[in-house]
């Protein structure tokens, strides 16, 4: 997936933002809080998984645990295109969806996520 479509699909989420913070990196967030990295000092790109994400990709060698954000459970891919377009779509969904569960439900009602 190239940088362009990572950050189309980031910015196709609900209440999505880009902001551009550390040295040129891409953070999207929803409600002000991360939920994908992308260029700048990060190599590739970087997401918030679930637990059973977080170990099943660094097993299988498609992703190390992000610098500074592992003990989040994050992980940053090894490589651009260590996974197909679709799967990589479907995490950054899944990472969308692990911080809108974390915001207040004022949070949430106000993005028009509740």
């Amino acid at each position: 997936m190239t940088p362009k479509t990572f950050e189309i699909r980031c910015l196709r989420l609900p209440a999505a933002t880009k902001v551009v913070q550390w040295e040129g990196t891409s953070v999207f967030k929803v409600g002000g809080k991360m939920f994908a990295l992308s260029g700048g000092f990060t190599a590739s790109y970087m997401f918030k998984v679930s637990n059973m994400a977080y170990s099943m990709l660094i097993e299988h060698g498609l992703a190390r645990p992000a610098p500074y954000l592992a003990r989040a459970k994050w992980v940053q891919l090894v490589g651009n295109n260590a996974l197909p377009d679709a799967e990589l779509t479907a995490y950054l969904a899944q990472a969308h969806a692990l911080i809108v569960s974390k915001l207040t439900r004022k949070s949430r009602k106000a993005l028009g996520l509740d």
